[in-house]
């Protein structure tokens, strides 16, 4: 009978265990073709986390409409912001992954990155580390706001892996990171950076990925913890309430998602005569298509269309040295006691 569980790497002998870390990121179509983003939009919706709406409903819907229709106007998105290297998330992602393994000495933990959706995979990241010698793996969701549609999945994604496995590794997993001084000082020191650079607009938009309504409704803390975020970034920046405004993007579908929205707000903003405003983007880590095309390229366009004159975007943690020091100090904070 075929073993249900993947071969054991080889015995390690005299060797010292090692510990491990595995970042985890949302994922991206490997190409900016409308047949790549078909299969990225087709495991991405079809996970129950993204999308709660009974499977009977839902995944007619999604195979019969929305994956024929959505691909190829993602596609053309993606490809207005798609690098020599490839999809801006994927660059910016792996090499925060290896300036983290360079920032731990030859015997920290093992550093691999993965994707909850397309490649590299969870389950083949874990096996590389389990390969290794990592007896011992954090695992670390870069996104520091918890969601059930981002989080867990990837906890959900781990758990598939380790029932696959016979000889189970110790695992912890960093839930959250909304709040850690480290992530809002590394988001305070690039708002000052971007404002040394080219100047302060009148208002900073603070924008948060959306979450329909009723999963707060339901008991996720998402949208909590991004208000608690931007509130913490404002005192670090010393800005007043009315100079910072929180808002949520990138809506899906027609029911109604964690307000005041975006767009709207930024449009509303240069009705009322406001000129130039900064756009971050804290609940990313990494620059992406929501944040290079949706704010960078859709929602400039909203504002410069409603009388606006300039909006800039203040560019993601990517590598910055005090995001990279912040990610460090995150997970040797979730670290073992020496062995």
């Amino acid at each position: 009978m075929a073993d249900r569980y993947r071969p054991e790497p080889a015995p390690s002998g005299d060797r010292a265990a090692r510990d491990g870390v595995l970042l985890v990121n949302l994922g991206t179509p490997v190409a900016p073709t409308a047949s790549a983003v078909r299969r990225y939009l087709a495991e991405f919706l079809a996970d129950p986390r993204v999308v709660e709406i009974p499977r009977a409903l839902w995944l007619p819907l999604l195979y019969g409409v929305v994956l024929l229709v959505r691909p190829a106007s993602s596609a053309r998105k993606y490809a207005e912001v798609w690098t020599d290297e490839g999809s801006p998330l994927a660059v910016h992602t792996a090499r925060q992954a290896a300036l983290l393994a360079g920032t731990f000495a030859d015997s920290g933990p093992t550093v691999e990155h993965a994707m909850r959706y397309g490649a590299p995979g969870i389950a083949g990241a874990l096996d590389r580390l389990r390969a290794r010698g990592c007896e011992r793996i954090l695992v670390v969701p870069l996104y520091p706001q918890y969601a059930a549609s981002t989080t867990a999945s990837t906890v959900d994604a781990v758990c598939a892996w380790l029932a696959g496995v016979r000889n189970v590794p110790e695992l912890r997993i960093v839930k959250h990171f909304h709040d850690h001084p480290a992530y809002v000082a590394a988001l305070a020191a690039s708002i000052r950076g971007h404002w040394e650079r080219h100047g302060r607009a009148e208002r900073l938009v603070v924008s948060f990925h959306g979450l329909p309504r009723r999963a707060v409704m339901r008991g996720d803390p998402y949208e909590r913890q991004c208000r608690a975020t931007a509130r913490l970034l404002g005192e670090a920046l010393g800005l007043d309430e009315d100079r910072y405004i929180v808002t949520f993007q990138s809506r899906f579908g027609r029911a109604e998602w964690l307000q005041p929205y975006t767009e709207p707000t930024l449009a509303t903003l240069a009705r009322e005569g406001v000129r130039r405003v900064d756009v971050a983007c804290p609940g990313f880590v990494s620059d992406c298509l929501e944040t290079l095309e949706e704010i960078g390229i859709g929602a400039r366009r909203s504002f410069q269309a409603n009388g606006g004159q300039e909006l800039r975007l203040v560019p993601c943690l990517n590598e910055s040295p005090e995001w990279i020091a912040a990610l460090a100090r995150i997970c040797s904070e979730q670290g073992w006691r020496a062995r």
